[in-house]
């Protein structure tokens, strides 16, 4: 509860209108998930200001606003008159995240709650609310709201103190060195928790011993009179005490109070405290404590917990909660009775169930090393006939971040029966399992949610008679937006708005991890799942589908495309060059490939080496093949080129004795294999098909020969992405889509069916907003000039992005639904557009250059419209520059 003078006090704000609430139930920085009565805060983010939301609040019921003075000058009348018109209090300050922690501080003062802080590299959330749920047994017990911990969150989950909370178990978290001394300094607290020290946030740490630094400064911000309890099994934490003589040993204790004192030990002697440790699902221990019932008798006493918080590690969390009940006064029974309440929070290891009577371990809150570990020995400890881990990246561990992966693949080769996974740096996890014993049948490697998911249900149908069951564990880090996966492996996904992590409107509308710089690609890999089934659904089941990645996949990735493809009906995959290959292979694409181009001779060697399928269409070339093949030891699959009428690689049809020479040739070479026959349409993008019937008409007849010689290959393919969607007899053995995979348009006559979707936007965002008054120039050579006063943006993006410069340019880009024209010469990095009409944007807007924005749209067909060229340039020219998310 928020008590209006209170806040005045605290922060020295200014009420500039008074309003009709003196109390607001708690704070909201988010109108997206704001609560009727809540006062709103508008924070200045690195992505967004809270400030240009102010109608936002009133329209989501704000009780109040709390906004900058500087800022509330630029408001415009409107926004004024409409603040003055709801009354709604509005309260100015200097600094609204400053304000948010003077009141903090000032509303733990003022109420004198007794401040638990809890901090460390994993676990935090899970003992604050151990602790606070063991206090909330015998005293009134607030708890910082979910998992806010950071200098925004500790004050905005503050605004719900109410005066009779005796204690408040307050989450420290920390990103950047500093933060836990700038958090105590808010919160003042009289009993510090450190729950564990291992891996985290290290690309801002650099190392393990900065961190763990970092996390002692809990220590040395207690008061003398404070005590401080830490994990006495966590490594780091004891080399911290050991070695740094700052931390003040007096207030110091081990979580639990160890027995060394036990009768019949030496200290050095004395067993561990927890004994009769059993792992299901309830985890349960003997803790074993001194009792005195008088001075000269001694008892060791043992008392039974038992929790459903899963897995060996969840003892120190419930051994944090003990310690600190008992130095609170709470008697040990009733700390039992307490924690056998403590249930797995969202996305912590929560039991769920899932399709086919599976049963899921959703641990996607986040991924350190030290939780996954946990997560896969959880996994392992568990009674289940088949043990399934679902891991995505762990992220923010610096140079750490290789080694970690291929730890994880190691531990989970000791613990899993199949392990799937989604993303790229979990690419080295399953790597590192493979060599870690194994079998490569059961790791399967992915890169969307819904392919990591139903990959896992293929899986678990093969296993779902069996008496025990499937178990499958879902983790990575936060931004890997794992608790998708978990949902579509839900039994009842309709639940997961109150059962998964990161299901507020704000997070549902987070879509992308965030790209490398302000100009990025974001692409589909659903639509091109969707693509891909599409094609297949199309060509039926007797027919094979090639996908082209040629030019890094059109522009759109050529390394995710080829896994997304493969796991959605795709069985062949297509480069124009070697090159283009040899990436693929690197990172463990095993897929038959076909190079469509030209393959020299001083390559044929690194051809075989690669594995992949070789286009012929010489003798010469085809005896280069086989030296090469008999060099290595391998066999080398290859499809002739016939030249029908596109007059590029192959033997032109008329030279049939050729073609017949080469297919028979090809079968007495020794270490080839004569796979595949194959031509490609001139016109199979236009309505009149004359001109494709002719090259049909053409290859049919060399087809018709082959045969009579019982020459003819297995896979014959003609059809392209025009051809495959508008000329069925065309199909043969397999196809060969490229375009219509993206969900472009093969050509204005030949369009994709509206199943299919675009899957790639090309975005940037404001730089720069100024005013620039008449008869100025703007850009190079001063082709442009100001007519008006013009309110110009200026756009970290150029023609080194591929954002085309000359003869023509884009025209214009889509700003807030409304298309912004762009004005004189593109830039190399840079371009300036008219926002005179767009006077809402601001620094950090996004910008949208090909795709969607609310109800606008701005195709790569339109784009090449205006260049005067087609969607495959457009989309291929984007540079390697520019970042692509997913």
């Amino acid at each position: 509860m928020i008590f209006l003078n209170l806040l005045l006090e605290a922060t020295q704000g200014i009420l500039y209108y008074t309003g009709k609430h003196q109390t607001f139930p708690a704070f909201s920085h988010d109108t997206r998930q704001i609560v009727a009565g809540e006062l709103f805060v508008a924070v200045r983010g690195e992505h967004n200001d809270g400030h240009t939301y102010l109608l936002d609040a009133l329209q989501g019921g704000s009780g109040g606003v709390m906004v900058e003075a500087r800022a509330f000058t630029l408001l415009s009348e409107e926004v004024q008159q409409r603040l003055e018109h709801a009354e709604i209090a509005t309260i100015l300050v200097e600094d609204t995240r400053l304000a948010l922690q003077q009141y903090a501080r000032f509303i733990l003062r003022h109420w004198h709650s007794t401040v638990i802080a809890v901090t460390g590299s994993v676990g935090k959330t899970s003992t604050k609310e151990a602790i606070a749920t063991v206090l909330a047994s015998t005293f009134s017990t607030f708890r910082s709201w979910q998992n806010y911990n950071d200098l925004l969150g500790i004050p905005l989950s503050l605004g719900r103190l109410e005066p009779h909370h005796r204690y408040a178990v307050l989450e420290l978290g920390c990103d950047h060195p500093g933060e836990i001394a700038a958090l105590c300094a808010i919160t003042q607290p009289q009993i510090g928790v450190l729950t564990h020290i291992s891996p985290a946030q290290l690309q801002y740490f650099g190392t393990l011993e900065n961190l763990a630094s970092e996390l002692g400064t809990l220590l040395t911000s207690l008061p003398e009179s404070g005590v401080f309890f830490y994990n006495n099994y966590n490594k780091a934490i004891y080399e911290l005490l050991l070695h740094n003589h700052t931390l003040r040993p007096h207030n110091v204790a081990l979580y639990p109070y160890l027995v060394h004192n036990m009768p019949g030990y030496t200290k050095d002697e004395a067993p561990s405290p927890v004994q009769d440790i059993q792992l299901g699902w309830t985890t349960r221990f003997s803790l074993m404590t001194m009792e005195y019932p008088t001075p000269e008798t001694p008892t060791v006493v043992a008392t039974t917990f038992a929790s459903p918080l899963l897995g060996k590690h969840s003892i120190q969390t419930m051994l944090a909660a003990y310690a600190v009940g008992r130095h609170v006064g709470i008697e040990i029974d009733a700390i039992a009775t307490a924690l056998a309440k403590v249930s797995p929070l969202a996305g912590r290891l929560r039991r769920l169930a899932g399709h086919d009577a599976t049963t899921l371990l959703d641990d996607t809150h986040n991924a350190t090393p030290a939780s996954m570990i946990a997560g896969l020995r959880t996994l392992k400890a568990l009674e289940a006939d088949c043990r399934i881990a679902v891991l995505g990246d762990m992220l923010n561990l610096g140079e750490y971040e290789a080694a970690a992966h291929q730890q994880m693949g190691q531990e989970a080769a000791q613990c899993v029966d199949y392990l799937i996974t989604k993303g790229e740096h979990a690419v080295e996890v399953a790597d590192a399992a493979k060599h870690a014993g194994l079998d490569a049948s059961c790791v399967i490697v992915t890169s969307t949610h819904e392919d990591a998911a139903q990959a896992a249900r293929q899986v678990a149908q093969q296993h779902h008679a069996h008496k025990k069951g499937v178990l499958i564990l879902i983790k990575g880090s936060e931004a890997t937006r794992m608790e998708r996966v978990t949902e579509l492996l839900m039994a009842e996904p309709w639940q997961a708005s109150h059962t998964l992590v990161r299901q507020t409107p704000g997070w549902k509308q987070i879509v992308v991890t965030r790209a490398e710089r302000p100009t990025w690609l974001e692409i589909d890999l659903n639509a091109i799942a969707n693509n891909t089934r599409a094609i297949k659904s199309l060509v039926g089941a007797n027919v094979q589908v090639l996908i082209s990645l040629k030019a890094d996949a059109y522009g759109h990735g050529a390394l995710k495309v080829a896994r997304t493809t493969l796991h959605n009906g795709a069985s062949m995959l297509g480069v124009a060059t070697l090159s283009e290959a040899t990436p693929l292979r690197e990172e463990g694409i095993t897929a038959p490939m076909l190079v469509f181009g030209y393959v020299p001779l001083w390559q044929m060697r690194e051809a075989v080496r690669q594995d992949v399928t070789v286009t012929l269409y010489s003798s010469e070339a085809a005896h280069a093949l086989s030296r090469a093949a008999l060099a290595l030891g391998k066999t080398v699959k290859v499809h002739v080129k016939v030249d029908t009428g596109m007059g590029r690689l192959g033997i032109r049809e008329e030279q049939l004795d050729d073609i017949v020479a080469l297919v028979r040739e090809l079968h007495t070479l020794p270490n080839l294999v004569p796979e595949g026959l194959y031509t490609h349409f001139a016109m199979a993008d236009t309505q009149d098909k004359s001109y494709s019937r002719r090259q049909l008409q053409r290859f049919q007849h060399v087809l018709a020969v082959l045969d009579e010689q019982g020459l003819r290959p297995p896979l014959v393919h003609a059809a392209n992405s025009a051809a495959t969607l508008s000329f069925p007899e065309a199909r043969f053995d397999m196809v060969r889509p490229g375009i219509a995979i993206y969900g472009l348009d093969p050509s204005a006559e030949v369009r994709v069916p509206v199943a299919f979707r675009p899957a790639l936007s090309f975005k940037t965002q404001v730089a720069q907003v100024k005013l620039i008054p008449a008869g100025e120039c703007i850009s190079y050579g001063c082709t442009f000039t100001t007519e008006r006063l013009t309110r110009v943006a200026v756009l970290p993006v150029g023609y080194a992005d591929g954002f085309r410069r000359s003869p023509n340019n884009w025209g214009s880009v889509l700003l807030h639904e409304r298309e912004a024209p762009l004005l004189g010469r593109v830039c190399m990095d840079q371009c300036m557009v008219d926002i005179t009409d767009i006077p809402q944007t601001r620094v950090g807007d996004e910008v949208v250059l090909i795709g969607r924005q609310g109800i606008a749209s701005l195709t790569a067909e339109q784009v090449a419209e205006r260049l005067g060229t087609i969607n495959y340039e457009v989309v291929a020219e984007i540079l390697a520059r520019v970042p692509r998310v997913d």
